[in-house]
This record gives structure tokens, C-alpha cells and sequence, in this order.
């Protein structure tokens, strides 16, 4: 069979929060519009050329503004939704502490923050000290009170991570940026003292390598994949072939399509990532790998199960409430979900 699958985008939407959409509007426009799509087109151009993330300048406010208003909807939707399918398979996971390495101007404490109210410290480990400084400056106008209470700390990635112990660590969009030498052990040192981790990278067949790499370590650690597969075992897709990854559609705020010089309301986020706990959880029992494709009277989706292996799944309009639920189905959910009757 041959896995090269075409890859369709996520029909879900999402939104920036109002207190994340507000405070990166403030922070914008104390900018001249102009200037600042200057800023955001020449960091785009430096990524076209191939200029690592972590070799990127930004050296000015207004680069780091421009940093956060190119990336952070973007992150911030990606790692929500890695966090949002953690969070449904394991309910009973409720984290008090939260740190976040490489956070950057911080889109994944307000993620997580907005997925567990159940935080209360969050802590923010980051290099550079102007996006140490946007940070904050948006974290004070967040409506959650451990994301405005959150300590920033300024260091330096090497092969491990001085961070305090916290019940979930997050990295996210940084394996990338580090030198393969050290990744393994990074991943590690992020394992020794967590009870859940979540590694977001790009949805790439290079990011998909890294998360498949750092998946092998936190096992080896002692840790129980939670999401997004439905096993431990050795990933199924044939590498070269094809790669596990996702998709989230973020709308577009009017603002920031005119930092992008952007004439679309929307922009497509690919990612990959894993979350893995110390303690298991019940995992899903397929996970749909591709956005399902809707046929007159059948929905037919692409599913990794908990065998281990890839299968394609048909459902009828003949199985009546389970076909109703396959109809709403998203890539990247679980299947069934878990309202659905238990039956195929």
C-alpha cells in the first residue's frame, strides 16, 4: 500500500484568547504598522533562507514584537491542541506547576493555562532577555493569575536543563534549534523530574524525527506516552514514506494579516509531538491520522491503533450514531471518541 497520503487541513478553527489577542494587539501597536511588517517580513525571509530559529537577531523591541506577532498565534494554537488532546485522556491529571523551556514570549504557559485552571507557578525558562521582557510585559495582562504571577528566567539550553521539578514540562519548537548531540540527553534531563512532558515541533519529516527520537528517550526513562499514539511501541509509518503530524487552522486577526501582508483570514499550523507521564493513562484507541474524507452515506479515515499499526476505517450510514460522530470527526482526534457507542 502506498502511505504517500495527500494532506488535507484540519476543517477546526481556532482563536486567540481575548486576553492574549488583546495584549499582543497593545503590543504591536506601539509600533508603526509599516515598520513593523518590515520587521516581520524580514524575519520571514531569514527563515526561507534557512536561518536557524536560534541564530535569528532580535536584538530591538520592535524585533521581538514582531517576533511574537509572526509566531506566537501560530504556537500558541499548536501546542493548545497537543495540550487539549493530553488533557482528554487524562482527566484526572490536574497540574499545580508548570515550566516551560525556550518559552519564548511565553504562548505556551497561556496554553496551558488555558487548559488547566488547575495551575498555580509557572515558571519560564528563556535566553534572550527582550523576549524575556515581551514576555512579562504581555504575561501581566492575562486574565489568568498564575500566567501574570509567572517567573522568568534567563538560560542557556546545554545538555541539561536547570529547571525547577514541576508537574509538566513543556518545550516546544527548540529541539530543533539544538545540536543533535545533545538532544537526547536534553530530553532526558526534561524527564528526570516531571510528571507529564510535551514536545511540540514543526509538522516536518525532519520535526517528525525529532519528536520520534525524543518519544524513544522519555520511554526509556520510565515514562507512558499519552498522546497522540495509542501504544508504546515502535511508530508504524514507514519512514521516508510518510511522517505523523497535524494541523490546527488559526483565524487571523485584521492586525495580524497586515504585519504578514497576508490577504487570507486564516493560516495553517502543521506540528508534530508526543506527551508522555510517569503514571499511565487509558490511551485512545485509534488516532485519526488524517483529516477524514466524507463520501455519500460513509466517512473513511486513516487510523493509528493500538495493535500497533495503520488501518483504514469505514463507517456507514447504516451504523447510524456512530457515523453521526464520524461525521464530526477531526484529524488528530481520537477515535471513537469517547461519547461515541461502543461499537464499529
Amino acid at each position: 500500500m502506498d502511505w504517500n497520503l495527500e494532506h488535507y487541513v484540519m476543517a477546526v478553527t481556532a482563536s486567540l484568547p481575548g486576553d492574549l489577542d488583546d495584549a499582543l494587539d497593545a503590543a504591536l501597536r506601539r509600533f508603526a504598522p509599516a515598520d513593523m511588517a518590515r520587521s516581520v517580513q524580514d524575519l520571514m525571509r531569514q527563515y526561507r533562507d534557512g536561518v536557524a530559529p536560534a541564530d535569528v537577531i532580535l536584538d530591538s523591541e520592535i524585533d521581538v514584537a514582531a517576533y511574537a506577532g509572526y509566531r506566537m498565534p501560530a504556537t500558541f494554537a499548536a501546542v493548545s491542541a497537543a495540550l487539549r488532546h493530553t488533557a482528554e485522556l487524562a482527566p484526572g491529571f490536574l497540574p499545580r506547576t508548570h515550566v516551560d523551556v525556550g518559552g519564548g514570549t511565553g504562548a505556551s504557559v497561556w496554553a496551558a493555562a488555558r487548559v488547566w485552571e488547575s495551575l498555580e507557578k509557572v515558571t519560564v525558562l528563556e535566553q534572550s532577555p527582550k523576549a524575556i521582557a515581551m514576555g512579562e510585559w504581555l504575561a501581566k495582562r492575562s486574565e489568568s493569575s498564575a500566567v501574570r504571577r509567572g517567573q522568568w528566567r534567563r538560560g542557556v539550553i546545554h545538555k541539561a536543563v536547570d529547571k525547577p521539578a514541576a508537574d509538566l514540562v513543556t518545550m516546544s519548537y527548540v529541539l530543533g534549534e539544538l545540536p543533535a548531540a545533545v538532544q537526547e540527553s536534553v530530553v532526558g534531563s526534561l524527564a528526570a523530574d516531571a510528571e507529564m512532558v510535551v514536545l511540540i515541533e514543526p509538522g516536518t519529516p525532519a520535526g517528525y524525527g525529532r519528536i520520534l527520537a525524543a518519544r524513544d528517550v522519555l520511554i526509556n526513562h520510565g515514562l507512558s506516552v499519552v498522546a497522540p499514539c495509542p501504544h508504546d511501541h515502535a511508530c508504524p509509518i514507514p519512514r521516508g514514506r510518510d511522517w505523523c503530524h497535524f494541523s490546527v487552522r488559526l483565524n487571523r486577526t485584521a492586525l495580524h494579516r497586515q504585519i504578514k501582508v497576508g490577504t487570507l483570514s486564516f493560516e495553517d499550523e502543521k506540528f508534530s509531538y508526543v506527551a508522555a507521564s510517569r503514571h499511565p493513562w487509558p490511551r485512545a484507541t485509534n488516532r485519526v491520522l488524517r483529516h477524514p474524507t466524507q463520501r455519500k452515506g460513509m466517512v473513511s479515515m486513516r487510523l493509528c491503533t493500538d495493535e500497533p499499526g495503520l488501518t483504514d476505517a469505514i463507517v456507514s450510514k447504516r451504523q447510524r450514531d456512530l457515523y453521526h460522530h464520524a461525521r464530526d470527526i477531526s484529524w488528530g482526534n481520537q477515535w471513537p471518541p469517547a461519547t461515541a457507542p461502543n461499537h464499529s
